[in-house]
């Protein structure tokens, strides 16, 4: 299964804590957690506390906006634009120096279940069978259609063949998932 998906068609909803909004792009399910994975799009606005989610990975991909920091639990990370992060989803941290409104690409995964791979590529690339491909810049060739930024697919059970940039500033924000015998 390949599914298509732009920013401005995914549902809003509020952030877990209920501080921002998010735009969940995918949820894969699991009959022992919330979910398997997840992938989603959250607005930033404000300095605060981020949502703590136990037994969960995360990695965070800072889309849009300056960068910041992330703060707590004995850390101190530098986000920059188009820079992968990954952190334990229960390390309480907050977000310092959000200077205006910006995006983060955040894809949770299931601890000793599944495990994700975020890389940038401005290359063609072959992806595995279950992931989530995000056209961060220029027009991508994805599953036999054509994509602008804001936009992408995510796929199970079905690889999508071969990525491929069309566009001198194509940048592809791809996530691997990996599934782990946990």
């Amino acid at each position: 299964m390949i599914v298509p998906f732009t920013f401005a068609s995914l549902p809003v909803s509020r952030w877990q804590n209920g501080a921002g909004e998010t735009r969940e792009i995918v949820r894969v399910p699991h009959p022992e957690a919330p979910f398997l994975w997840r992938c989603s799009v959250a607005t930033l606005q404000a300095d605060g506390p981020f949502s703590r989610f136990e037994g969960i990975d995360r990695t965070l991909v800072l889309l849009e906006g300056e960068p910041f920091w992330l703060r707590g639990g004995g850390v101190s990370h530098y986000l920059r634009r188009g820079e992968p992060w990954s952190f334990p989803g229960e390390r309480p941290l907050v977000s310092e120096g959000i200077a205006g409104p910006g995006l983060d690409f955040n894809i949770m995964t299931l601890r000793g279940r599944a495990r994700a791979g975020v890389v940038g590529t401005s290359a063609a690339c072959r992806p595995g069978g279950e992931g989530i491909a995000w056209v961060y810049a220029g027009r991508w060739r994805m599953a036999g259609e054509e994509y602008a930024g804001a936009s992408g697919i995510w796929w199970q059970e079905e690889a999508p063949g071969e990525l491929v940039p069309l566009t001198g500033d194509a940048l592809l924000m791809v996530t691997e998932i990996v599934r782990t015998a946990g």
